[in-house]
């Protein structure tokens, strides 16, 4: 019980997450197999279509999307702030900090990770690791995205009697870039009104909000 309360936030998006996943696996599926009914061509099973191309592509979109967020998110609090937002770092701390501040090498802790007491390329991995994660995450999902979506475009194709195209010209086209930037914008706005509405808005025992009573042109590391 005691693992479950201290890692409560995180297995609870993974349920969701499991969820949502499965919840899109079966709509999809049914949605696909009245497609292909329309078209008056066979359905398939349900194994076949979590494994096809078609349900690949419409997952890896969303992962990219996601994964491109936090990774510019990450990259963009290192050096810009928002005065007020907790999202932010306070005015002057902008930068990656001094070793002091990051507790690393000779100032590390005796509980600190053990790559952070050490020096030369360990050192920098670990304190880009997230960052590193996140945009490698973010590039395998895209790559996902374009070899699966390329293989949708061309079954499209065949289906209205037009030649195949490369996945270079798939990924320069109109279709590929209109899909991606679908997404990504709206990721944008979301972080984006994130960080703004946290400066004036509150709620009372959350973690990405500010105390109640916080000024507004106070962030939270400031209420500290």
């Amino acid at each position: 019980m005691r693992y479950l309360r201290s890692t409560s936030l995180s297995l609870a998006f993974l349920l969701i997450f499991v969820l949502a996943l499965i919840g899109q696996s079966v709509t999809g599926f049914l949605y696909n197999n009245e497609e292909l009914v329309q078209h008056g061509r066979p359905t398939i099973s349900y194994g076949e279509f979590i494994t096809s191309s078609e349900f690949i592509v419409d997952v890896a979109e969303n992962w990219q999307s996601e994964f491109l967020q936090f990774f510019l998110f990450i990259l963009a609090t290192i050096w810009l702030i928002q005065v007020g937002s907790p999202e932010s770092k306070k005015s002057g701390d902008e930068g990656v900090g001094s070793d002091a501040e990051q507790r690393t090498g000779v100032h590390a802790g005796p509980d600190s990770p053990r790559w952070a007491k050490v020096r030369g390329m360990r050192l920098w991995l670990y304190s880009n690791s997230l960052l590193l994660v996140m945009g490698s995450v973010f590039v395998l999902s895209w790559l996902a995205q374009s070899l699966a979506g390329h293989v949708v475009a061309n079954e499209e194709n065949a289906m209205h009697g037009l030649p195949p195209e490369n996945w270079i010209d798939y990924v320069l086209s109109p279709e590929f870039w209109n899909r991606t930037l679908q997404n990504w914008q709206s990721e944008f706005l979301a972080v984006g009104a994130m960080v703004a509405f946290s400066i004036y808005l509150r709620q009372r025992g959350s973690g990405e909000s500010k105390p109640v009573g916080v000024p507004h042109h106070v962030s939270s590391v400031e209420s500290d």
